[in-house]
C-alpha cells in the first residue's frame, strides 16, 4: 500500500467511527500529535484517543486533497460544519509511524457545543 492508499483507509475507518481499526493501521510505537494537544504516544494510547473523541463529537473527514510523496502523506480535509485542517502521515513499513494535525480546536470545540477549556 502507498502512503495515499493507508491515509484514504483512514479516512474510511475515521468517518466509520472506528477506533480499534484505526489503531491498527498504526505502528506499535506511533506518535499523534494534533498540535492543539499533547502528542497521544503508541497505539494503545492513539485508540483511547479515537474512542474518547469519537464519544464526544460526530466527526467526519471529508478530503479536499491526498498530497502523498513517498513514505509521507498530506492529507487536507474539512468536515460539514466548515471545520479546515490538515494532517501529516509518516509511514514505515505500511503503517503511520508518526501523525500532526493543524486545525482550529476553539473552533471545533464551539460548533459541536462542547466545553471549551
Amino acid at each position: 500500500m502507498t502512503a495515499k492508499d493507508i491515509v484514504e483507509e483512514w479516512v474510511r475507518r475515521f468517518n466509520a467511527g472506528d477506533a480499534d481499526g484505526l489503531a491498527e493501521l498504526y505502528s506499535e510505537d506511533a506518535v499523534n500529535h494534533q498540535v492543539t494537544q499533547d502528542p497521544v504516544e503508541g497505539r494503545a494510547a492513539i485508540r483511547s484517543m479515537f474512542q474518547q473523541e469519537f464519544s464526544s463529537a460526530d466527526m467526519t473527514c471529508l478530503v479536499e486533497a491526498i498530497h502523498d510523496a513517498g513514505d509521507v502523506a498530506a492529507l487536507e480535509w474539512r468536515d460539514p460544519l466548515g471545520l479546515r485542517g490538515c494532517g501529516f502521515f509518516t509511514m514505515r513499513n505500511g503503517k503511520i509511524t508518526f501523525q500532526r494535525g493543524y486545525w482550529d480546536k476553539l473552533s471545533f470545540l464551539k460548533m459541536h457545543g462542547l466545553p471549551i477549556e
